[in-house]
């Protein structure tokens, strides 16, 4: 997952880390400097992730059986610029985007993924993959704005997409590349530091560092899922398999493999934020398990999940929907229940942060729509994961353009 922050907001970024959020994503915050629109989930100020949140937040509630309400629906459809892309927050959308507006391609795929996952909107999902198509790398990749250098974390979300829209992430190309071939050229050779893990980008001198963020969304963007995802089949051999690079399977394997190890011994992930002290990192630690989980190493994720169950409450109340969301599809990943999670009901507590939603399914319908999309590979499915990063020019932290200068690790 993509974000960014500014000097200001930093110090807050380190309380509320992890929470999911777009490439500029921002902190909650008691006094939003923006009015919080009808029809928007959350509290904060939305200048930042608003697109993304509210992306998170309806697709949860899709996962789970909840008919969001429509003008939750409408807020989101409706920051949808002519061309067909997303910013992360248009505060007047009766004013046309213009090139003053910086659209960007983790707002659009969350948008595509909760969109294609409600239905009925086939016209808007065709446009932002026009678009998210028009500013692909040649290296196949997508940065988190047009023209911008390719990430790990940009490249999986707009793979999910892809998927999620109907198209095969294969199979989309630029130059002959695709988002496999760009994720290939970030991953880590199994006999370095970091073997089989993901880089969020390469440093100026092209080297690569392990970043836990990237690697969760590079395992799903090489098995071409999305946000929302179930249990893969299990492989017995967790080791770094070097001639497995070679595959988009074995890459997804050997990337599940560091995310294992870097879980193994607390169940979490740790935040390496620069001048936070060390301290757990929850949204990531929810997006490796749901990594794991796609995989097919139910039982490497089972300590995580657990581990979140028992302390993720007082964040996901700070941090807000986007949180919500990480921990229902973390859930989901696993075959847990959201509604009895931790002794706490996920679904009603991030339906609780917007509008009342229509109505909900019953637990069987739900599993057996779950089923037939899985048996349908539909695969908007997993996430993709979100960190905290700086922006260039706003500052504010998300996977956005600061993930790529600043490296996660465990």
């Amino acid at each position: 997952m993509n974000i960014r922050r500014s000097a200001a907001t930093l110090a807050a970024a380190t309380v509320v880390l992890g929470a999911a959020v777009p490439a500029a994503a921002a902190t909650p915050s008691p006094a939003p400097s923006v009015a919080i629109p009808d029809g928007l989930y959350g509290t904060a100020d939305p200048t930042y992730d608003g697109v993304w949140r509210q992306s998170l937040a309806l697709l949860a509630q899709r996962t789970t059986g909840v008919t969001p309400a429509d003008r939750a629906v409408a807020w989101l459809t409706g920051q949808q610029c002519a061309n067909g892309a997303f910013a992360a927050f248009r505060a007047d959308t009766a004013k046309p985007c213009d090139a003053k507006l910086m659209v960007d391609t983790n707002s659009t795929a969350s948008a595509v993924q909760a969109l294609a996952a409600l239905g009925g909107h086939e016209a808007e999902t065709e446009k932002a993959v026009t678009w998210l198509k028009s500013v692909q790398n040649a290296d196949g990749g997508w940065g988190y704005t047009g023209g911008g250098a390719s990430d790990a974390n940009s490249t999986s979300v707009v793979a999910g997409a892809m998927a999620a829209a109907g198209h095969q992430p294969a199979a989309v190309k630029k130059a002959g590349k695709s988002a496999y071939d760009a994720l290939v050229k970030l991953s880590l050779p199994c006999d370095e530091t970091g073997g089989g893990a993901f880089a969020y980008q390469p440093d100026k001198k092209g080297a690569l560092a392990a970043n836990a963020d990237a690697t969760a969304a590079g395992v799903l963007g090489v098995l071409g899922k999305g946000f929302v995802t179930t249990a893969g089949k299990t492989s017995a051999d967790h080791t770094c398999d070097p001639a497995a690079a070679r595959t988009p399977g074995g890459l997804a394997r050997n990337g599940a493999g560091y995310l294992a190890e870097s879980v193994r011994d607390t169940g979490y992930l740790k935040s390496a934020l620069p001048g936070a002290e060390d301290q757990p990192d929850y949204g990531n630690t929810a997006d490796a398990v749901v990594a794991l989980a796609a995989q097919g190493w139910t039982e490497q994720a089972k300590k995580p999940l657990a581990w979140l169950e028992e302390s993720s409450a007082a964040w996901a109340k700070q941090s807000g929907p986007a949180a919500y969301a990480q921990l229902v599809f973390a859930a989901h990943a696993m075959g847990a229940d959201p509604r009895h999670f931790g002794g706490a009901d996920l679904v009603a507590q991030l339906n609780a942060t917007g509008p009342a939603p229509q109505a909900t399914t019953k637990a069987t319908d739900r599993a057996a729509e779950s089923q037939d999309k899985d048996d349908s590979g539909s695969g908007y499915g997993v996430w993709w994961i979100v960190g905290v990063f700086l922006v260039a020019g706003i500052g504010i932290g998300f996977l956005i353009s600061g993930r790529g200068r600043k490296q996660r690790q465990p």
